[in-house]
């Protein structure tokens, strides 16, 4: 009996001793896993410590992966490092169910209503500061509270020196890249970069107000469609100058032309003419008409001298001295352009003497058979 009893408390002793140590165990990997926690992809985590003479917020942030703290004296805060997309609209729908859209005024004090929306994330290494300044950590209600401010601040600011007119048209994107610089500059110390500002649909402006502006822009449009039309009328009546003009020219150039072809016709006349005459002599004349003559005599015949075999030389009369100058130059002319066209040097300035004009005596007749 003592045998069996002694077995009996050894086995007990080793299942308390295995059932301590489970238990140990369990305590263990619970107290080890609450030392330890993930930093997850997109998220950047801060140290903080709760006790101690070094209490406070870590000034190097933890990045992506395991981390191991004391949960007794410190805590891990995670932020989210991703773009965070907000939208301020009056649309119950879009966004809150209640309005939330941003009202600023223009130069001349006109309210402009307008749904805005707003892309940003935080630098990760600006978290410890994010933390300290905010105490807190959930970036959805730092954008409805101190963000949302300060872009209502910066429309309010930047509008303010901006006509209305200019904000409802073209100065749209003014405005926006505007109030963007001044949220960077202003967010961006405590470590928010901003990513994208944007006013959603059209503003909204007083009915009034808008019937005025867009009377305004109709009219704008209007007169620039004029003066386009002006333009092009323009443009078509100093065409039209420019084809008449062209046509005017063209016509006198060839009143030119036909004038100066038929001057170097008469002139060209005029010459042969001159030369003709020039070469007319007496005994020329009475040489052709000789050459000219058949050798027959007129069946009836008065008295006097026979008929084509004697001329009168007293109605042939000769050049004068005009008329012997100008046929000299004609003639030097005429040599001029045949040394040009020959390529030959140019002749002498002094005219060659008129060439002898006088033919070889005719001979004479023969006496006519009885």
């Amino acid at each position: 009996m003592a045998t069996i009893s002694s077995s009996s408390d050894t086995a007990k002793s080793f299942l308390r001793r295995a059932a301590l140590f489970v238990g140990a165990l369990i305590v263990l990997g619970i107290v080890f896993s609450s030392c330890m926690t993930r930093v997850d992809a997109a998220h950047v985590g801060i140290k903080i410590k709760l006790a101690g003479t070094d209490r406070g917020v870590d000034d190097i942030p933890q990045v992506t992966g395991w981390v191991f703290y004391n949960p007794l004296t410190e805590q891990i805060i995670l932020f989210p490092t991703s773009v965070q997309n907000v939208v301020w609209t009056k649309d119950p729908h879009e966004g809150n169910s209640r309005d939330e859209s941003i009202t600023f005024s223009s130069q001349e004090g006109v309210n402009i209503n307008s749904d805005i929306g707003l892309g940003f994330h935080i630098e990760a290494k600006m978290a410890p500061h994010l933390y300290l300044r905010f105490r807190k950590n959930d970036l959805a209600d730092l954008a409805d509270t101190y963000v949302r401010n300060a872009v209502r601040e910066g429309f309010s600011i930047e509008a303010s020196q901006m006509p209305v007119q200019e904000i409802y048209g073209s100065g749209k994107g003014k405005l926006v890249v505007n109030v963007q610089k001044r949220l960077q500059d202003q967010l961006g110390k405590d470590g928010f970069v901003i990513d994208q500002l944007t006013i959603n649909g059209a503003l909204r402006l007083p009915e009034n107000v808008a019937t005025a502006i867009n009377r305004a822009m109709e009219a704008t449009q209007l007169s620039i469609q004029a003066e386009n039309r002006v333009r092009q009328v323009k443009a078509e009546a100093e065409q039209a100058i420019t084809a008449a003009h062209g046509a005017a020219e063209a016509a006198r150039e060839r009143a030119h032309g036909e004038a100066d072809a038929r001057l170097i016709t008469a002139k060209a006349e005029a010459k042969a003419n001159l030369i003709l005459r020039a070469s007319t002599s007496p005994i020329v004349l009475q040489y052709r008409a000789l050459e000219r003559w058949n050798g027959k005599l007129p069946v009836m015949n008065g008295s006097g001298a026979l008929p084509m075999l004697t001329f009168d030389v007293s109605k042939t009369a000769a050049l004068s001295a005009d008329e012997e100058k100008l046929l000299k130059e004609i003639l030097a002319e005429d040599d001029n352009d045949s040394a040009k066209s020959r390529g030959d040097k140019k002749p002498d300035d002094k005219a060659p003497a008129a060439p002898t004009t006088d033919a070889p005596a005719a001979p004479a007749p023969a006496a006519p058979k009885p």
